[in-house]
Formats: structure tokens, C-alpha cells, sequence
């Protein structure tokens, strides 16, 4: 059973749309594995968006992910990575289509409601960050 990283941010939480887009996750049969609502300090998003680091548009990035709570998940099933990225839509709310998340609900890149691993081995070093066990 595949497992991937979700990160509803804090513009997804203060629009009140965690539970929206859970729904939309569970819609598509993906399984909650585990979930939790935090907020992040400096130092773990700066670990989290670390290949970002030297773009112009990190700082910004890491300002955001810690100016509220987040919900950070772990969902499983069939192709998780995959399902969730499609759910999600394009990382420019922009450019994605109708029927996503951020196509329905997102206007800026960085506030784009959510974050979803990019792939099976990027989902495993993010749910090592979030949930150490």
C-alpha cells in the first residue's frame, strides 16, 4: 500500500477548507492513515522546502507554511502519490483545472491550499519529518 505526504497550509485551514479537501482525498478512496493539526516552526519548514533554498521565493514560502496552523496527513492507498497530485491540481492554482483543490479554492502559488509529496521517495523523507515515531 502506497503512502504519501499531504500538508493542508495555512491559507486551506483559515478558509476553512481542511475538511473539503479530506472529503475530497477519501472521494478518490484514498485511506486517512494519520493525521494531525499543527503549527510549524521556522526550522522544520526550512527543512521540509530544503530544495528550495536558494530560490527567490523560499523565504516567502517558509513565512507562509508558519503564519497558522496546518493539517498534515498521511494518506494511503493504490498510486497515493499520483491521486493526491491530481487532486490537488497544478502547483500554480492558475493552471489547474477545474474540480481540483487548488483549481477550486487557490489563487497565488504559494498560497495554494495544499501540499502533496511528488514522489514515493519525496512522501517517505516528509512523512519522516512530520510523523517521527
Amino acid at each position: 500500500m502506497e503512502q504519501t505526504f499531504v500538508m493542508i497550509k495555512p491559507d486551506g485551514v483559515r478558509k476553512n477548507l481542511a475538511g473539503e479537501c479530506i472529503r475530497r482525498y477519501e472521494a478518490r478512496g484514498l485511506r486517512l492513515h494519520k493525521m494531525r493539526l499543527d503549527t510549524l516552526t521556522a526550522e522544520i519548514a526550512q527543512e521540509h522546502y530544503g530544495e528550495h533554498a536558494d530560490k527567490p521565493f523560499f523565504g516567502e514560502l517558509v513565512k507562509h507554511v508558519t503564519s497558522g496552523p496546518v493539517v498534515l496527513m498521511i494518506l494511503e492507498g493504490e498510486g497515493a502519490v499520483a491521486a493526491v497530485r491530481k487532486t490537488n491540481g497544478a502547483t500554480n492554482p492558475l493552471d489547474s483545472e477545474p474540480g481540483s483543490i487548488r483549481g477550486d479554492f487557490g489563487l497565488e502559488i504559494t498560497q495554494n491550499i495544499v501540499h502533496g509529496s511528488d514522489s514515493v521517495a519525496n512522501a517517505q523523507r516528509e512523512i519522516g519529518i512530520f510523523f517521527k515515531t
